[in-house]
């Protein structure tokens, strides 16, 4: 598989045969509600599928200069990996520390250095701009946005070049307003622990 076997509709069908797409009840990472839920992880697992998505990332920002590819924990440390891999360029992640993503682990970027961000799937963008902000408090600038998946319809706005694999789109409510919770749905939360 190469970056070229990657486009939309290949993304789209492994997120299905994966078991990554979903569908029913869910609460979202945002705190909103929603009818579809993609765990991406599902996808990633598999070393063939993680090395091809994150090469059509790198190849949709080839010649932007990156030096640094940095992730959220969890879900962008395999996507950030593997697309810095094929950018030849490092591979970091950011960790939440008191409502903030920070740098651990002994990471440091270069004053000015660029960075791609890489999320697994965007629905607000709250956890890229929180990355975006532990960028740019250690010294490095963000030289683009990429995702696996954007949910936002388009709407996520980062003030860089935002780029996503796939377009899912998926209806999103606050609780208060939410159709299924008021039909009396039992609401999953999907990245909670198993056991």
């Amino acid at each position: 598989m190469t970056a070229q076997d990657v486009e939309r509709p290949a993304v789209a069908k492994w997120l299905v045969e994966t078991g990554a797409l979903l569908h029913g009840h869910f609460h979202l990472t945002s705190g909103r509600h929603s009818d579809t839920f993609i765990q991406c992880s599902q996808l990633l697992q598999y070393p063939p599928y993680a090395a091809s998505v994150g090469e059509a990332l790198a190849e949709r920002f080839a010649g932007f200069g990156i030096t640094a590819v940095v992730g959220p924990a969890m879900g962008g440390i395999i996507l950030a990996h593997e697309t810095a891999r094929a950018l030849g360029v490092r591979a970091l992640y950011a960790e939440k520390e008191n409502g903030e993503m920070v740098f651990r682990r002994g990471f440091v970027l270069n004053p000015g250095e660029m960075c791609l961000v890489v999320e697994d799937a965007v629905t607000t963008g709250g956890s890229v701009k929180k990355v975006m902000a532990a960028i740019e408090r250690a010294g490095g600038r963000v030289a683009g946005v990429g995702a696996m998946v954007d949910r936002s319809e388009g709407q996520a706005d980062f003030g860089v070049a935002f780029r996503a694999l796939v377009t899912v789109k998926a209806s999103a409510w606050e609780p208060a307003e939410c159709p299924l919770c008021q039909a009396g749905v039992p609401v999953t939360y999907p990245k909670a622990a198993v056991s």
